[in-house]
Parts: C-alpha cells; structure tokens; sequence
C-alpha cells in the first residue's frame, strides 16, 4: 500500500505532536512556576511540600504578587490580613506586619509556615490543612466534630461551602501536576 504525500505529513504531523505533548518543555510552558528560589526556601525551612505552596499559589493567585481579593487577601498566597498579623506573631519571624503584602519573599514565606502550622495542627493531613487554608480552622474543626464532613478526600462534597470544595480541587490538581512536572526540581 502506498502513501500519499498528505497521508504521511499527517502522520509525520501526528508523531510530531506525540513528542511534543509528552515533552517537559511543554509541560513546564502549560504550567509555568515563578519565585522558584523563594518557594524552595520556604519550602525546606518550614518542611512543606514546595509542590503544595506551588499549587496555593497558583490557587489563590496566579503568581500575581500584587493580587488583592474582593475580602481584603492579599499578596502571592492571599493572606488576609489578620491571619497574616496572627502568623507573624505565632511564626516568630517578626517581619514588618505590611511587608506580607508587599514583598513576594515575605509573602510567600509566612504562607508557607502557615500551611506548615496547618498540616502540623491536623496530624500531617495535607487535605484538612488545605481546606482550613481556605475556609479557616474553625469552621474544618466544626465541620469534622458535628460529622457534617468526614474530612477525606473522598467525601471532599461534604464540605458546605461550594467555593471551598472547588478550591480544594483546584489545589490537589496543581500540586499533581507540579509534583509530575518538576519532580526532580526541588531535590
């Protein structure tokens, strides 16, 4: 059987774009990172994932340092105010209280011991450390105690509040994606 010219630059087409899907360039140009060095800083300082700051990031803010919520969160890692003054204390990193909102290294920093205090607070559940990352500890404690959420992923629909069952998705999917992309990244 005898190709046609069309037949095999369609093919040659086909293969070609086999390679490029399964490329790490593409997939770290389809999920770029930024502040790398500061993430991994933070990362290995407070013993966080930096896939998991990597995905909050992306989450709350798309990388954009300067982003400032409707409800007052600010910076790379949306840090509301408040939550961002309690850290500060509680962290003993004793920055400038404003410096969070401004400088991304800051920012980054004190969110990043703040999902260390999370995942530590829960017993290592990454997952509950997340959600209270969104919806405050508060309501994760109550949510578990009354049995209105059993606190597994499984049962993520469980969670009243609709914006945080999508931001928890939204964050696990990240850092899978991060984790498979930039696997050998943050060694």
């Amino acid at each position: 059987m005898k190709l046609s010219l069309k037949h095999v630059v369609y093919l040659i087409s086909i293969f070609a774009l086999f390679i490029l899907l399964n490329s790490p360039f593409f997939w770290k140009m389809m999920y770029p990172i930024q502040f790398e060095s500061e993430v991994k800083d933070a990362a290995d300082y407070f013993e966080v994932s930096p896939y998991l700051v990597l995905a909050v990031m992306q989450t709350e803010s798309r990388f954009n340092h300067d982003r400032l919520s409707k409800k007052g969160a600010t910076g790379l890692m949306q840090l509301m105010p408040e939550t961002a003054k309690w850290a500060n204390k509680e962290s003993g990193l004793h920055k400038d209280p404003n410096s969070y909102i401004d400088d991304p290294k800051s920012n980054i920093l004190l969110g990043s011991w703040y999902l260390s205090y999370l995942i530590n607070k829960y017993d290592q559940d990454e997952l509950k450390a997340i959600v209270a990352y969104n919806a405050g500890q508060g309501h994760v404690d109550r949510w578990i105690e009354s049995g209105i959420w059993d606190g597994t992923e499984y049962r993520i629909d469980q969670i009243p509040f609709g914006e945080t069952r999508h931001y928890v998705a939204r964050v696990l999917y990240f850092k899978k994606r991060y984790e498979e992309i930039y696997r050998d990244q943050f060694n």
